[in-house]
């Protein structure tokens, strides 16, 4: 596949919103697009490291977790969602972009369901790359006050970035605790779906994305999981909202 066909080259614009010493890495086995994607980060500011595999990848996250990974799908060795959900098991919580040449949503999804943050269909171009990366970085930012939120049984430490139901920990993944932290800072209003993409993903899906769905069953199913009652509902046609 030609470099064209992979990447809209732009000339990208210093956005001035991440730390300059924000460190990414890049694991794609094409020379092409992996120079590319490493030019146009250091032109940001950043820290480029490259790998070329994945059992490369899964080394060096595991090793010296950057702060940001850009992974292809398709890579010798280890495939991408094969990486992400070894990555998971072993409880790094690096924000991952999947980058796939599929266009079904059932592909993405699976990808976010071995424990991606994020994906981008190639072809894409380098302004939605760059704008992706930032929103992943502003998510890993911690807040700027130490929060505990509750509804009923349910409690959500924003500084620990931990989660009970009752006094059972939660295992959630980085998307899930900033969908459900989103969520119960609106404690009993209604969130809306572009509102939740915007907030969680930092960029508009495309329409009919069904990523937000996978979530909020993911979220569901953890905090259901030792039979107690539902506090993610559903408000068809609108949002999503928390209550006791």
């Amino acid at each position: 596949m030609g470099l064209s066909t992979v990447i809209t080259m732009a000339s990208p614009q210093k956005s001035g919103t991440h730390q300059v010493s924000s460190h990414v890495l890049i694991a794609e086995d094409d020379p092409a697009v992996r120079s590319a994607v490493q030019r146009v980060l250091e032109l940001e500011g950043y820290r480029v490291s490259m790998v070329n595999d994945g059992a490369a990848a899964l080394a060096f996250i595991t090793k010296t977790p950057p702060d940001v990974v850009v992974m292809d799908v398709m890579m010798p060795f280890a495939d991408g969602m094969t990486v992400c959900r070894e990555v998971r098991t072993r409880g790094i919580r690096v924000p991952i972009l999947l980058l796939t040449a599929k266009h079904e949503v059932n592909d993405r999804v699976a990808g976010l369901d071995a424990g991606a943050d994020d994906y981008l269909v190639k072809p894409f171009s380098i302004d939605e790359l760059l704008a992706r990366v930032r929103a992943l970085l502003r998510r890993r930012e911690p807040a700027g006050a130490n929060t505990v939120l509750r509804v009923g049984d349910l409690t959500l430490d924003t500084a620990r970035r931990e989660v009970l139901r009752g006094e059972r920990p939660l295992s959630l993944t980085k998307t899930e605790f900033d969908l459900l932290e989103a969520l119960m800072l609106r404690t009993g209003l209604v969130v809306t779906r572009e509102q939740l993409y915007e907030e969680i993903w930092g960029f508009d899906f495309e329409t009919g994305s069904k990523s937000l769905d996978v979530y909020i069953g993911y979220l569901r199913r953890k905090t259901e999981e030792g039979g107690e009652s539902r506090v993610v509902y559903t408000i068809r046609g609108v949002g999503y909202t928390v209550k006791a």
